[in-house]
């Protein structure tokens, strides 16, 4: 099991704890990993793109000129396509861009990310993320002083109202409830900063089956 130093604010050694092998020790498979951050980026997409087809354009359906005669291409309107603001032909519509994976494989794409995290020496475990005040300069600062010089996933109770507030102006910081941690957070950070009391939410999370 790979061990792992506690520190407070001061950046102080106040404990260790063992991680457990199955979850921060799990071997990186890139494939999961990919098709996780895949499958979150697509639910976010809003699938609201629209063009109008021919049926939806303003204009008359009023035949231009009669069918035979004229010398020219028949027509039946100044709304198809080929025509000058006629309808679209096979453009978009709103969809939904979501899709299902399986709830294990999103559990060992988290796994796998973090095991990389903790192979990199990015997670960082404070034995206890509160602040007196909600200020985003001085927490800014908190955060630095325990070694972090990038992008950071604050993982603690959403309870921790200060802390929250202090992060949320911060375009350096994220800070996010030890159970909706999510694999597109985890790569998108530099470093994971967990209170011991998130990581073993986190912990016992990941370890259920189902």
């Amino acid at each position: 099991m790979p061990t792992i130093d506690i520190k407070d604010w001061n950046n102080k050694k106040v404990g260790s704890v063992e991680l457990p092998d199955a979850i921060f020790a799990y071997p990186y498979k890139e494939h999961l990993v990919h098709e996780a951050v895949r499958n979150y980026l697509a639910g976010l997409r809003q699938g609201t793109h629209k063009t109008k087809t021919r049926s939806e354009v303003s204009g008359s359906g009023k035949k231009p000129f009669r069918q035979k005669g004229t010398g020219r291409a028949r027509q039946g309107g100044n709304r198809p396509p080929i025509h000058r603001h006629g309808g679209t032909v096979f453009g978009p519509v709103p969809r939904d861009h979501s899709y299902k994976m399986n709830t294990k494989e999103k559990k060992a794409a988290l796994k796998s990310a973090l095991s990389q995290r903790v192979k990199e020496g990015k997670l960082v475990v404070l034995s206890d993320m509160s602040v007196e005040e909600a200020k985003t300069q001085s927490f800014a600062q908190k955060v630095a002083g325990i070694g972090i010089d990038g992008k950071a996933l604050l993982v603690d109770t959403m309870e921790n109202t200060n802390a929250v507030l202090a992060a949320r102006n911060n375009p350096r910081l994220q800070f996010v409830d030890a159970l909706h941690v999510n694999v597109y957070d985890v790569v998108n950070n530099r470093y994971i900063v967990l209170s011991q009391a998130a990581l073993d939410r986190l912990t016992e999370a990941l370890s259920n089956e189902r």
